[in-house]
């Protein structure tokens, strides 16, 4: 239990996804203008992650391992990664008319989100376990949320301040996420 502890606060803070491994910064970057944009975006991660870490690696430890076909795992797991965004995204069409457009293209980018295929495969490389793997996809995916929602407040506040006319828009957000990244690096004494 206390290895599992670890793995969640060392993937959600101190090893972050987005701050400070750099995956998942196209949504991370383009979804964060508002915070209700944001938390959605992060919900639909930790769905897709989490599902996906289980999915995986269950598919890994049970099909690919015994017929000795590991070298199959990318495409396995992009595909398995695929289904469950093409279901997000028609649960939240259905349920979330407004959080599905105001998503936009980002939705069905999660596909190619590096992050969510970047935790699948690191899970496989590490070794873990079916629950380990889990754990695992759901802490980087709240680091995620964390982070992007952090973020969408940040740029929140950003509208309304004096901010000089050369970092004004793209340049900011990226000086932010640079701060960002060095204050979540404050995390790695943690572990």
């Amino acid at each position: 239990m206390k290895e599992l502890l670890l793995i969640a606060i060392g993937s959600a803070l101190v090893n972050n996804v987005v701050l400070s491994q750099f995956l998942g910064i196209c949504a991370f970057l383009g979804v964060s203008k508002k915070i209700d944009t944001a938390a959605g975006m992060g919900g639909a991660v930790v769905f897709v992650i989490t599902l996906a870490s289980f999915v995986s690696s269950v598919l890994y430890e049970f099909l690919l391992v015994p017929t000795h076909t590991e070298y199959l795992q990318t495409i396995v797991f992009i595909l398995v990664i695929a289904c469950l965004v093409q279901f997000v995204e028609m649960f939240l069409k259905k349920t979330m008319k407004g959080l599905y457009e105001a998503l936009g293209v980002y939705l069905p980018l999660i596909t190619t989100n590096c992050a969510v295929l970047g935790v699948a495969l690191t899970n496989v490389q590490s070794g873990y376990g079916i629950l380990t793997s889990t754990v695992n996809g759901f802490a980087v995916a709240t680091g995620f949320l964390i982070s992007i929602v952090l973020m969408a407040g940040i740029r929140g506040k950003l509208e309304y301040s004096d901010i000089p006319q050369t970092l004004q828009g793209f340049p900011i957000v990226l000086v932010t996420a640079g701060l960002m990244a060095i204050a979540f690096c404050g995390f790695s004494g943690m572990i």
